[in-house]
């Protein structure tokens, strides 16, 4: 970026020229407007929050949202301690307390209420619209730049995903501390580098950090801004910017800490070669450049692609010669060079951290990432139209401008909606990326499947959730998802899992075993024994049905019908400890004493280190009023790990 050199003869003077001044002159010979209705800036806001009013009535989506809200354990304890806790923990592969406390205070008042917290992501879009417009002002000396600059942040379409979102509330929130620091560091700057406004622009640097990690990019953008400004590069202006990246440097570590702990860190180098991730950033890049112009096919998720035989897809390698041509717009000599290298410098600072470098999650580029950068480039786009103001084309270059505002403001409007709920975020996902969506369906499937082998059941919960979200069709995940529905006593939930389970396997004998098994927990004896009849008239011999309808016999008061089942499940299988047992217990009940006996013995036949075996055949003994047979079961069963056969020990074998 240049220096005080490229700031001679600049195209549009900046901060030595006053606001008000209505015909500064840019260049020579050419006249600038600078004059703007003095309602048009709070036209502008009250415009953008009836253009995000829909946005209050989305809901609590299954993607983050519910993580961060409704299953977050920090927002359940508001101690000293529960705060401190915050402070000092990573949570779903992120650090950013300060904005799980926005989380806590909405959640300790207004619960799963979804109304609150659009209303703050909006309320936080708001202000920063209006920080914008006095960043863009300070910046230029322009009240039509900053309009400029103002009205397109606001409207434009790749921003809904950091308002609509609730789990982009650190998005919202860094961004306000962000302009307010820069703010400040201007101010700084006016008045002759006055220690106040350092400390200031330092403290909301930090709250800014530990609002989202992504403000690393301050201390770069402050250098930038000094050099845009003419201010001296020198060992005091560096200096001075010292401690700002130090904490840049902490936070920086603290996040690749977080995102590895979780394991969101992706090894490209395992998925494609070096000269295709080459050709991935730089189409990473250019959808960003692409996008500020024509926002289409917008979706939450925008997948890495597949590879055939070692290729990309061809669109991807068209995307080095566009940024080569890009640099070289960018670059050569113009009298808007100065405004051009500033407003692009401001977008590579602020969204490097973002550009997938190091890859985190399975994104390839994402929307939200534009909140900030995008404001250098309609900094130029700004810059640019004063510039026209002055000229013969301004109402031609007005009528564009206007048309642009008004087709971003209609797919903003009808961008908003897609958060309402899972049913339309998920649906989007699949109609924009079919196929990458289903493929990440399967992948989420297997860390579901993961999770339960490591019996965390609620972290599988939520992963086959999000595989159904992303493929409605994936009809193992529905069974899954059951069965830990299931473990975790949703039985209801459990319920009606397997019922759309059976749509796909409409004659599953398992899964209609299963289902009323549920049934039977629940307490719906006749739901349950209807799908035990429907299990076994698939397959006669499924053992599980059978022995499960044999308990349901016995809770009903039908012994006999029970101990049917239970003979057809030893007919079938030998060696059913289950049924023996379940035999056993009803011949005891039924004092059958001798039958109980040969029931147990033949378990530990079957597994002579049943330790229950042996404690339930001691009780029969002992009915029998065969003390001492009863307690060598009771040491037998001890010794294998029953305490409460040593308690009986100590109590019958004096």
């Amino acid at each position: 970026m240049p220096g005080k050199q490229a700031n001679k003869n600049p195209a549009i003077p900046k901060q030595t020229i006053p606001v008000s001044d209505k015909n500064a002159v840019s260049g020579p010979e050419i006249k600038i407007a600078n004059g703007i209705p003095k309602w048009a800036p709070v036209a502008v806001i009250i415009l953008t929050a009836i253009l995000y009013f829909p946005s209050l009535q989305n809901g609590i989506t299954s993607f983050d949202d519910d993580f961060y809200i409704l299953k977050n354990p920090f927002l359940r304890d508001h101690s000293w301690q529960g705060i401190v806790a915050i402070f000092t923990s990573y949570y779903a592969g992120n650090y950013h307390p300060l904005t799980t406390l926005t989380y806590l205070f909405e959640f300790s008042n207004f619960g799963d209420n979804p109304l609150p917290y659009h209303i703050l992501n909006l309320a936080l879009h708001l202000a920063n619209t209006w920080l914008v417009l006095k960043l863009a002002e300070k910046l230029s000396g322009r009240k039509i730049t900053a309009l400029v600059v103002c009205v397109l942040f606001a409207v434009h379409p790749m921003h809904v995903e950091s308002v609509a979102w609730i789990s982009e509330r650190k998005d919202v929130l860094y961004t306000l501390f962000y302009l307010w620091a820069l703010l400040v560091y201007l101010r700084y700057m006016e008045q002759g580098n006055k220690r106040k406004y350092y400390l200031l622009t330092l403290l909301l640097f930090l709250a800014s950090l530990l609002s989202k990690s992504a403000a690393v990019t301050l201390p770069l953008l402050m250098i930038a801004i000094d050099v845009y400004k003419g201010r001296k590069i020198n060992g005091r202006s560096i200096g001075e910017k010292v401690p700002f990246f130090l904490l840049s440097i902490l936070f920086g570590l603290l996040n690749l800490q977080s995102q590895a702990a979780q394991g969101a860190i992706t090894d490209l180098g395992a998925a494609y070669s070096i000269i295709n991730r080459i050709f991935l950033f730089t189409s990473n890049l250019s959808m960003y450049f692409i996008k500020l112009v024509a926002p289409y096919n917008l979706s939450l998720l925008h997948f890495y692609p597949g590879e055939n035989k070692g290729m990309l897809p061809l669109l991807f390698y068209f995307s080095l010669p566009l940024i080569l041509l890009l640099t070289w717009l960018i670059l050569r000599k113009n009298k808007f060079r100065t405004e051009i290298l500033f407003g692009v410098s401001f977008f590579m600072i602020t969204i490097s951290v973002m550009l997938q470098v190091v890859a985190v999650g399975s994104a390839f580029y994402s929307e939200r990432y534009t909140y900030v950068p995008y404001i250098g480039l309609f900094y130029i786009t700004g810059q640019l139209i004063t510039h026209a103001s002055g000229s013969k084309l301004r109402y031609f270059v007005y009528g564009i401008f206007a048309l642009f505002i008004l087709a971003f403001s209609v797919i903003t409007w009808n961008r908003i909606p897609v958060w309402k709920n899972d049913e339309s975020l998920f649906g989007d996902i699949r109609k924009k990326d079919p196929k990458q969506a289903i493929g990440m369906s399967n992948a989420v499937f297997f860390f579901g499947y993961t999770k339960e082998t490591k019996n965390d059941l609620p972290g599988a919960l939520y992963d086959y959730t999000q595989a159904i979200l992303f493929n409605p069709g994936l009809e193992d995940a529905y069974l899954k998802r059951g069965v830990v529905n299931f473990a975790l006593h949703n039985y209801d939930s459990a319920i009606s899992d397997y019922s759309k389970a059976l749509r796909f396997k409409p004659n599953s004998d398992n899964l209609f075993n299963l289902r009323g098994w549920a049934y039977f927990q629940a307490g719906d004896t006749l739901a349950a024994l209807n799908d035990y009849n429907r299990a076994l008239a698939l397959n006669p011999g499924l053992t599980d049905a059978l022995n499960n309808r044999g308990w349901l016999y016995f809770c009903k008061g039908n012994p006999g019908a029970a101990i049917e089942d239970y003979k057809k499940v030893i007919a079938v299988e030998l060696h059913n400890v289950l049924a023996y047992n379940n035999l056993a217990g009803i011949a005891s009940n039924m004092g059958d004493y001798s039958s109980a006996i040969e029931y147990y013995d033949s378990i530990i036949k079957i597994n002579p280190k049943e330790n229950g075996a042996h404690h339930d055949l001691g009780i029969v003994k002992l009915k029998l009023k065969d003390t001492a047979g009863a307690c060598g079961e009771w040491k037998k069963a001890a010794e294998l790990g029953n305490r409460e056969a040593a308690q009986l020990v100590k109590q019958y074998g004096r």
